[in-house]
């Protein structure tokens, strides 16, 4: 019968220790996953509604005459200018412009601008636009009824075509804010054809 040695007893207890550690560390980041879960509706309104991306409720909602009623709700004593931006990534050969760089509208209002898309290569691509609200104040009172960036785009080589917005702003913007810009940040689908932007 051979004795443990204090120094393989010490061993021991210490892989024992490690072991612990681990199982304990593991079954924390199992919880943390499982909270993050939960959390990732309101964490995702609350992008929606910094960023000035239109959610799945609030579309939802427009689709079913929430527009209609906003729209007769026109306020005709003021004026929202709204500014148009495009950023391409260098990897998409496109061009992407507004008919339109800026328009005025009251409030309340549905008013409509066609981008003019244009594939400079001669191959097919795919691509899709990132909007944001400037200042991201006015995101929440700014609704994209009809849009190119709820979706991904394909074009032809070489294609040209019309993308249309249709948006509202609310009568409810904030008296400070007489001016706001939509940027659109257009990126590359990947291969995979994943959308970039949760629908």
């Amino acid at each position: 019968m051979t004795d443990v040695s204090p120094q393989a007893s010490t061993k021991a207890s210490e892989a024992d220790r490690g072991k612990r550690r681990t199982l304990w560390l593991l079954g924390a980041l199992a919880l943390g996953m499982f909270g993050f879960g939960f959390a990732m509706v309101p964490l995702y309104g609350l992008i929606c509604q910094v960023t000035g991306t239109q959610s799945l409720g609030e579309r939802a909602k427009w689709a079913e005459g929430g527009a209609s009623v906003v729209a007769g709700a026109a306020n005709e004593s003021r004026w929202v200018t709204v500014k148009f931006d495009t950023t391409i990534h260098p990897d998409l050969p496109w061009r992407i412009t507004p008919t339109e760089r800026k328009v005025r509208v009251h409030p309340g209002e549905q008013r409509r601008v066609d981008f003019m898309a244009e594939n400079r290569s001669g191959a097919v691509t795919t691509g899709q636009a990132l909007p944001t609200i400037v200042p991201f104040q006015a995101g929440a009172f700014f609704s994209k009824l009809e849009c190119f960036c709820f979706a991904r785009q394909t074009l032809d080589g070489n294609e040209v075509r019309t993308m249309p917005l249709l948006f509202i702003v609310s009568p409810d913007l904030p008296e400070g804010i007489d001016s706001l810009t939509l940027s659109y940040n257009v990126m590359r689908v990947p291969d995979d054809g994943r959308d970039l932007a949760a629908k």
